[in-house]
């Protein structure tokens, strides 16, 4: 499947900015130690126009949730093309309209960076996260900022797959206590696939 994709929609949220709406990078490439990717500027044109998305550097100067995705990506579809989305405050709706407007095919995949809950001791977070999962896996949109940090962009895309009518399933949920850290403040991660 990998070969087929030669487009990535790449959606997080802001950890640094503050800002309403949707934000383009307003650069032609990223870069990381495996190299350049282009950014898909007709995909951005193409989305430019509505009324949630902003061109804003500021935005992406600084934030990770989009950056630490790109060495996977990267290693797993070699060439690429992105369209890498810094998403603020916003409706679902206007996250959905952007995903509807550059969907695609079997050549475009869109990937939402998102953590799940943080900062609580062990137990609680795999509560708090098997909660959270469970409304991700009956397409809920709207989670809140305490469930996942990426709300906003994962709310969209779930409203995006009730319209399409997927179907999610859950690959796994983990928390920072069970690889790489202490147990009394984590952070949770889910792995989600819609298909």
């Amino acid at each position: 499947w990998a070969a087929r994709i030669r487009r990535v929609l790449l959606l997080g949220p802001s950890h640094r900015v503050g800002f309403r709406g949707i934000a383009t990078p307003g650069c032609d490439r990223f870069e990381t130690p495996l190299g350049e990717i282009a950014i898909d500027l007709p995909a951005i044109a193409a989305i430019s126009p509505l009324e949630s998305v902003v061109e804003m550097t500021t935005a992406h100067a600084c934030e990770h949730s989009l950056e630490v995705q790109l060495p996977f990506l990267q290693t797993l579809l070699g060439d690429f093309t992105l369209v890498p989305l810094v998403v603020g405050e916003v409706d679902p709706s206007a996250v959905a309209a952007v995903l509807e407007t550059l969907w695609g095919g079997p050549e475009t995949l869109i990937v939402i960076s998102s953590d799940l809950s943080h900062y609580h001791p062990y137990r609680e977070a795999r509560a708090l996260d098997l909660n959270t999962s469970r409304a991700i896996e009956q397409l809920d949109s709207h989670l809140a900022g305490e469930q996942a940090c990426g709300c906003h962009p994962l709310n969209g895309l779930l409203e995006a797959a009730k319209a399409h009518q997927l179907h999610l399933t859950t690959l796994d949920v983990r928390n920072s206590g069970d690889t790489a850290g202490g147990k009394q403040q984590v952070v949770g991660y889910g792995a989600y696939c819609l298909h």
